[in-house]
């Protein structure tokens, strides 16, 4: 399969909001997993980002802003995977603050241009209790979450993401 052609993929003007938020977070959580889709046999400690499909969207703006609410979840083993998923929660939070606040722009994925926690951090010790979309029902054993969400506004990168270079 030849996969898109270069005319198709010259129309796409943003990146999706998880990529930028992968490499935000990817960059100021070294040796943490940052990802958007659990493992079958997943490693921890964890930061799980998705957007959530409830909130979001264009208004238009000829600058090609984009607004999303993204949850994310992170998750830490015991023996103090309580305490470890609380204060990598709070990690989070400083890190997009920071991204936020120095203007950081990530090539071909653009900047955020606004970030506002919508939810603290929560314990939640199962997904049934989760705001946003799941894989399982249920966490390993010894395995905490706490989840937070987030409104994120993105500016685009100065070049389309998806045109070949």
């Amino acid at each position: 399969m030849a996969g898109l052609p270069d005319h198709i993929k010259g129309l796409a003007e943003l990146s999706p909001v998880e990529d930028l938020l992968l490499a935000v977070l990817r960059e100021g959580l070294p040796g943490v997993r940052v990802k958007t889709l659990v493992d079958l046999h997943e490693k921890f400690p964890l930061v799980l980002v998705r957007r959530d499909p409830t909130w979001g969207g264009w208004q238009g703006d000829t600058r090609f802003t984009d607004a999303a609410r993204v949850v994310i979840n992170c998750f830490a083993p015991d023996p103090d995977g309580d305490m470890d998923a609380s204060i990598l929660s709070e990690a989070v939070r400083v890190v997009l603050r920071d991204a936020w606040l120095h203007q950081k722009v990530y090539p071909r994925l653009g900047h955020i241009i606004r970030v506002d926690m919508n939810s603290a951090p929560r314990r939640a010790t199962d997904w049934a209790t989760a705001t946003g979309p799941v894989q399982y029902a249920d966490l390993p054993t010894g395995i905490w979450r706490y989840e937070s969400v987030y409104d994120v506004q993105i500016r685009k990168p100065r070049t389309r993401p998806y045109i070949s270079q």
